[in-house]
């Protein structure tokens, strides 16, 4: 089991990060391995993946998730269902100045891979500071 955090500043305003991370079709543009996001009823969402496991072919894999978007706060909390409790939550704040933002991502799984856990956070981070500094550009 483990708990896992993390943080990145990124080079936009808070108030336009938190709108883009608050739009579920852009999931896809920084978080590896996605590869379409559609919003369905409330706070669930549908998550389509490409994964490639050591012992079988690749793969795309459909499954439901949520997403909670918290306007006061500006934060995000999310999860899916299955054996390894998998959910988190992104808050965005503000940076050193006005024109940047501080964004920090928290996550919970029981799943025991602590390096594998922490390298894929540090992606998932740098892919939303580079996805939503690109489209500010």
């Amino acid at each position: 089991m483990g708990d896992y955090d993390n943080a990145i500043t990124v080079a936009v305003p808070p108030g336009r990060l938190f709108e883009y991370l608050a739009d579920v079709k852009n999931l896809p543009r920084y978080m590896p391995r996605l590869t379409a996001a559609r919003p369905l009823d409330g706070d669930r969402v549908t998550v389509t993946a490409h994964i490639d496991p050591e012992d079988a072919p690749g793969q795309d894999v459909t499954s439901e998730a949520w997403i909670r978007v918290l306007e006061q706060g500006k934060t995000l909390e999310w999860g899916a269902p299955g054996p390894h409790d998998y959910r988190g939550r992104l808050h965005v704040g503000r940076g050193e100045s006005a024109d940047t933002s501080r964004l920090s991502v928290e996550l919970h799984t029981e799943r025991t891979e602590g390096n594998q856990v922490d390298a894929g956070l540090r992606e998932v981070l740098r892919g939303i500071k580079s996805a939503v500094e690109d489209a500010e550009r």
